[in-house]
């Protein structure tokens, strides 16, 4: 984590409501007006994880809030908390262009065998960084 981290927390509803889905957990954000489902109780939290760090992607998060509402028959109520600048950081899909340097032969070889440059190193970087 760095010093400059953005961290939000916000309390999550979760209630059991079997059907016929896999996901009977529904999720409920008050604080963004969200909703998400879960498979259990775990993934449900991280669902709303999910949820909350791909909503601060498109807008802009209200203050973290550390009150849990009333929790009515059934729901369990949490909190939640999102490193909201490592999820942006893990999830920024935004290309940008490198300069890499490679011998002549290997960019002919390359070349002539119709080889992505750009999706070669994408895909070893992610290999190298276990991503």
């Amino acid at each position: 984590m760095n010093k400059i981290d953005t961290i939000v927390v916000y309390p999550i509803i979760i209630k059991y409501e079997p059907d016929t889905t896999d996901y009977p957990y529904l999720v409920t954000i008050p604080d963004i007006d969200g909703m998400t489902q879960g498979k259990d109780v775990a993934d449900a939290i991280a669902m709303a994880e999910d949820y909350i760090g791909t909503y601060s992607l498109e807008e802009q998060l209200p203050k973290s809030n550390y009150t849990l509402p009333k929790a009515n028959n059934g729901e369990t109520v949490t909190l939640v908390r999102v490193n909201v600048s490592e999820y942006k950081r893990k999830n920024d899909t935004k290309v940008i262009k490198k300069t890499i340097t490679i011998p002549n032969y290997l960019n002919e070889l390359g070349k002539e065998t119709g080889i992505n440059f750009s999706e070669l190193m994408t895909n070893a970087l992610k290999e190298k960084l276990h991503v």
